[in-house]
């Protein structure tokens, strides 16, 4: 059982990432859309880029914005570099771990903070700890957008998300490929967070509803539900 995220665990993921992540274009296109429209030159804020899909669909979206990536892989940052590609010039790049405390004082007013499928490997107390970070981190009107696994909060929950994750999969591997081999390495690595009977402790996602109480905690308004399936959610609040 893997303890850690390790480079190798980065090469994996950008090689079965896009079979792996439920809808994954109409997941970033989600995120992309939950972030306000930015009047000139602004800051916006990646944890844990990975391949950079979602930073090259950011600078899309807000041609004048400099894009902050954090990951902890160097793998990581490397590939998020070569996907935004002509667009690196108005990308900053920097090494982090997610848990820690050094580099939550940006030096800046982000418009927006955004993450991907990572939060997920904090504890409870260390996401109420990053979401009242992420406030502070805020411009008046900006927006955090988290895309994460959440927990099931009663029984049969993990049941029905195990199933949809998995069908998921299995239709992004017809799709690509016209067979299910990915599907198939998909169910012998055990990728399921919710049918896998003893899943990786690294993985810690919480309820959706506790997370929304979290955000408001921290101060958040206008806190929303942009997406739910196969155990993976879209959530963001605004700093007003």
């Amino acid at each position: 059982m893997v303890m850690s995220w390790t480079e190798g665990d980065s090469a994996h993921f950008i090689d079965e990432g896009k079979y792996f992540v439920p809808e994954r274009e109409a997941q970033i296109a989600t995120i992309c859309a939950a972030v306000p429209p930015l009047a000139g030159a602004g800051h916006i804020v990646e944890l844990c880029s990975g391949e950079g899909l979602l930073t090259r669909a950011l600078l899309e979206r807000f041609p004048e914005a400099t894009l902050h990536a954090f990951d902890g892989s160097p793998k990581m940052l490397e590939a998020t570099r070569r996907t935004a590609g002509d667009l690196a010039a108005r990308l900053e790049t920097q090494r982090f771990d997610l848990a820690a405390g050094d580099w939550r004082a940006l030096g800046f007013e982000a418009h927006a903070v955004a993450s991907s499928l990572a939060v997920h490997h904090l504890d409870g107390v260390g996401k109420r700890a990053l979401f009242q970070d992420i406030f502070a981190m805020l411009a008046p009107g900006g927006v955090f957008v988290l895309a994460d696994l959440v927990e099931p909060a009663r029984e049969g929950g993990e049941v029905i998300a195990a199933e949809a994750w998995d069908e998921a999969v299995k239709a992004r591997a017809l799709q690509l490929d016209g067979d299910l081999k990915a599907f198939e390495r998909f169910q012998a690595e055990s990728w399921n967070y919710y049918s896998d009977p003893e899943p990786d402790p690294v993985d810690q996602p919480s309820p959706l509803f506790d997370m929304l109480k979290w955000l408001e905690q921290a101060g958040f308004a206008g806190i929303d539900v942009h997406y739910l399936k196969a155990g993976h959610a879209i959530l963001s609040g605004m700093r007003a």
